[in-house]
């Protein structure tokens, strides 16, 4: 085969060449969750906000540092604009959501027959809070939003989104060195595994040996996610039903990702399993090209809807789209991540949110040929004052994907 680096080891040797790196970059510290806090209240403030209410999941863990799963049971925190937090939970998990935090709050407990929607009414009442603006995470359940308003007619739920959105999306320093080592773990991922590609290799398999190498790095918990496609089954974004075995000349889509210490790497990598055609070597050129056009145009000051923009006018260029057509790119150019895989900023037509340092998103505008192939392009950027900065080198072509014939 012509193609550097595709094929030609086997899952054992490549597992066994891995050695753990996870460990050499640190969680994130007490006093940046201080920080956190300290940023939401001012900005509550300039809102004229009192109160908003943190739902478990991402959100009540990115500003309080308690990891706590969404359930049916209402586990939250109202963060007053004075910096108290109160932690809401059912009675039976005081001591497990004390052992969590890390930012300290008082806890306040009901009971499994109880309404928590009036023990959290009930401690707005405490704080005199008595009507007016709750901001509430948008990701809070529709049971919760329904309960409180069920109890409470003079509490008017707003969205928290122009509090918990403009924090997320601005990304630290410790959060950008966390995001850039994971990256680094899931790109030497993907290198090894387009070495094990073997004719009839199945999906599992791949699937398997992605998830094992991610371990053997360090990350306890494997892969995150893994999209493996091979031949027509890459034109589906996101998979099909019965994902067929590797051939011979097939176009390769491998996605993937991990966490670690909360945050998520998200990388995609596509290539021919042997000789490309024409059309395959084609469209992976248009690919690599409006990738590159929508890097540039991340500078500051520029809005995420202009690098969806220059996505297209690549693609319409060479005859592809307009628009979300097929053949071309059937979704939004990029997303932000951290926490999440998919939160704000996101890159899509449309969004007048202004590009500021420190916002980390993906460039992943991928074209698909429908009942033939797609090519799917995916690395991340964080923004800097200086402009856009790759977190993993973007792929090099479409026979070396991985660089190595520099």
């Amino acid at each position: 085969m012509s193609a550097y680096g595709i094929g030609g080891s086997t899952i054992e040797a490549e597992l066994n060449a891995i050695k753990p790196i996870a460990h050499l970059v640190k969680p994130i510290e007490k006093a940046e969750y201080q920080d956190r806090i300290a940023k939401a209240c001012r900005l509550m403030k300039s809102e004229g906000a009192q109160v908003m209410y943190l739902h478990a999941g991402s959100n009540l863990f990115y500003f309080t540092g308690t990891r706590w799963h969404p359930s049916e049971r209402m586990v939250g925190a109202l963060l007053f604009a004075n910096g108290n937090v109160r932690y809401i939970a059912p009675e039976f998990e005081r001591r497990t959501v004390l052992d969590f935090m890390t930012i300290k709050g008082e806890v306040r407990c009901w009971e499994e027959n109880e309404n928590p929607c009036e023990l959290l009414i009930k401690i707005l009442d405490e704080n005199e809070i008595y009507s007016g603006d709750l901001l509430i995470d948008e990701s809070t359940p529709f049971f919760i939003t329904d309960g409180i308003l069920k109890v409470s007619q003079a509490i008017k739920l707003v969205n928290a989104k122009s509090i918990i959105a403009t924090c997320r999306m601005v990304k630290s320093e410790a959060e950008i060195a966390i995001i850039k080592h994971a990256m680094y773990i899931t790109l030497e991922v993907q290198k090894a595994t387009a070495k094990i590609l073997r004719k009839d290799i199945t999906v599992k398999e791949v699937v398997d040996f992605i998830h094992e190498a991610h371990k053997r790095y360090g990350i306890a918990t494997g892969s995150y996610f893994c999209i493996v496609l091979f031949g027509v089954d890459t034109a589906f974004p996101h998979g099909v039903k019965t994902p067929g075995n590797l051939k011979l000349n097939d176009m390769v889509i491998v996605d993937t990702g991990c966490v670690l210490h909360d945050y998520i790497s998200d990388i995609t990598r596509t290539y021919v399993f042997g000789e490309a055609n024409d059309l395959q070597l084609k469209i992976w050129n248009i690919e690599k090209e409006a990738q590159q056009a929508a890097f540039k145009a991340s500078q500051i000051g520029n809005t995420c809807s202009s690098i969806d923009d220059a996505t297209r006018v690549v693609l319409e260029k060479h005859g592809l789209g307009p628009d979300y057509k097929l053949p071309g790119l059937p979704h939004r150019t990029g997303h932000g991540i951290g926490l999440d895989i998919h939160e704000y900023p996101y890159i899509v037509r449309g969004n007048k949110t202004v590009l500021k340092p420190g916002m980390c998103f993906s460039i992943e505008p991928m074209i698909c040929v429908p009942n033939k192939f797609g090519v799917r392009l995916e690395d991340h950027i964080f923004m800097t004052e200086e402009g856009p900065k790759w977190f993993t080198e973007p792929a090099y072509s479409i026979e070396d994907p991985f660089g190595f014939s520099k």
